[in-house]
């Protein structure tokens, strides 16, 4: 057997056993990966034949170069997107997208500056020479709140934050384009989910334009397991169109049990060196940062922008009062990079994205935990469950 391939008869085995997945052989390619939607993820497992073959991911904890934790700004009714005037200011939020911030950044700030653009066609600012606008917060969101307003209305942008890249919680996301755990299907309006599939889309669009070594965005192809009768039915999360190669197989025969299986191809975004690109078109086009954190809404009044986007993501609770916002924790733990290793997967909480700066190892997925500390025992947890996978 050659040493550096996954023997099909051994990865049947753990998958059988385990209940996780991945991996495959010389001519047969196996994976497994449960998808997520609404509020929490599932669990499942599949098992995909092809002629494609699967580098095996090297799990071991000496190959651990860094545990990372943040948290994701999640809200059960989905993320805000909407106006209010604050005194003679129009206020545009633009927070609380819980596990999708990357993947919808693009998408949620057009929507956005379509609000403060139909405002400056209609109010006295559009006579105003230069316009100003001011963006809170320079993780992704901000970011891209921040360049499109450059592109599409010009004048002057200032970003105000506490913290630059590399040091926002942006830089750490695993960015796997798959917009899930934004929203609890149970908590969502029409109004919203028109929203969520419109931004799904602009998004998508977006990165597509980006793909490249400039920007650290790539396709790559993903696996997804499929155990419910009903589930090859569902639409991937934001709509089918947006997942080109998408392949279902229902043969059990050759699934061990599991009836569909299913492929898709993605985006992968490098967070850094996406991050450090989007700053530095920011700077090239004029844009301006001031260091500031904001600790009450009396603060943002006093800017000189008439126009202001809250892009604060998790800070918006308290700076905004939205009790509805909480934090979903995430642990993730970084391997040595393994160039080829050129898929990814996800089984039930657990998913592998592979980066130039590591193979991303996760998950976790806890609400109300405020805690940025390295939690041990969920190390040991996710270190064996994809030990699990690649035995």
């Amino acid at each position: 057997m050659n040493s550096n391939e996954v023997t099909r008869r051994k990865f049947l085995r753990t998958a059988m056993s385990a209940g996780a997945v991945l991996m495959a052989d010389g001519t047969l390619g196996s994976i497994a990966r449960a998808g997520e939607t609404g509020r929490a993820p599932h669990s499942s497992l599949l098992l995909l034949t092809g002629p494609r073959r699967f580098a095996p991911v090297k799990v071991a904890r000496n190959r651990i170069i860094r545990t990372v934790v943040g948290l994701r700004p999640y809200r059960e009714e989905g993320f805000v997107v909407e106006a209010e005037r604050m005194g003679n200011k129009l206020l545009v939020h633009n927070y609380g997208h819980g596990g999708a911030g990357v993947t919808l950044s693009w998408g949620t700030s057009s929507l956005a500056v379509d609000i403060a653009r139909d405002h400056v066609q209609t109010t006295r600012v559009a006579r105003r020479s230069p316009r100003r606008f001011a963006v809170l917060g320079c993780g992704v969101m901000g970011l891209s709140t921040a360049r499109l307003l450059q592109r599409r209305l010009g004048g002057s942008v200032t970003i105000y934050a506490r913290d630059l890249p590399p040091h926002t919680t942006s830089n750490i996301a695993g960015a796997l384009w798959y917009p899930t755990s934004v929203y609890d299907q149970q908590m969502v309006s029409t109004k919203f989910m028109d929203q969520f599939r419109a931004a799904c889309y602009l998004s998508n669009r977006a990165f597509q334009e980006l793909v490249g070594t400039e920007y650290g965005v790539r396709w790559t192809d993903t696996y997804e397991s499929i155990s419910r009768e009903d589930s090859p039915n569902r639409e991937l999360p934001g709509g089918a169109q947006l997942y080109p190669q998408t392949e279902i197989f229902r043969e059990p025969e050759h699934y061990f049990g599991f009836p569909y299986a299913q492929q898709f191809s993605t985006m992968m975004i490098e967070p850094h060196t996406y991050l450090r690109a989007l700053l530095r078109d920011f700077y090239v086009a004029g844009g301006k940062i001031v260091i500031k954190d904001f600790k009450k809404r009396e603060e943002i009044a006093r800017l000189k922008e008439p126009i202001v986007f809250n892009c604060t993501g998790l800070g918006a609770r308290e700076l905004f009062g939205d009790q509805k916002l909480g934090p979903v924790r995430g642990q993730l733990e970084v391997l040595l990079p393994q160039p080829e290793v050129d898929y990814c997967y996800l089984s039930g909480r657990q998913y592998m994205f592979p980066r130039r700066d590591g193979i991303i190892l996760g998950g976790t997925f806890d609400h109300d935990n405020w805690s940025l500390e390295p939690n041990a025992e969920q190390t040991t947890r996710i270190i064996e469950a994809h030990a699990e996978i690649m035995k």
